[in-house]
């Protein structure tokens, strides 16, 4: 799943540094990634998952950080799984 996050982080989020070069854990807030961006990454990621981000997870934490991106993409498929 991180070399998914992280080729839709490329295509979709319009960083001005390298994605592979970033460590998991890093703000991509202060890496550039703006408001616009994150609702385009997040559909980019819906479409690829095949999921749907609900409301409570539609906030900065949830795409502040790769690692956060694939704790809640992680999340809601496993939400899916017991539903």
């Amino acid at each position: 799943m991180n070399e998914t996050i992280r080729e839709l982080l490329k295509k979709h989020a319009g960083l001005q540094v390298d994605v592979d070069a970033i460590d998991g854990g890093a703000d991509l807030y202060a890496a550039g990634l703006s408001s616009f961006a994150s609702v385009q990454l997040m559909l980019a990621i819906e479409e690829h998952f095949d999921v749907e981000f609900p409301d409570s997870m539609l906030n900065r934490k949830s795409f502040q950080s790769v690692d956060a991106i694939i704790r809640t993409v992680t999340a809601i498929t496993e939400d899916r799984k017991v539903a």
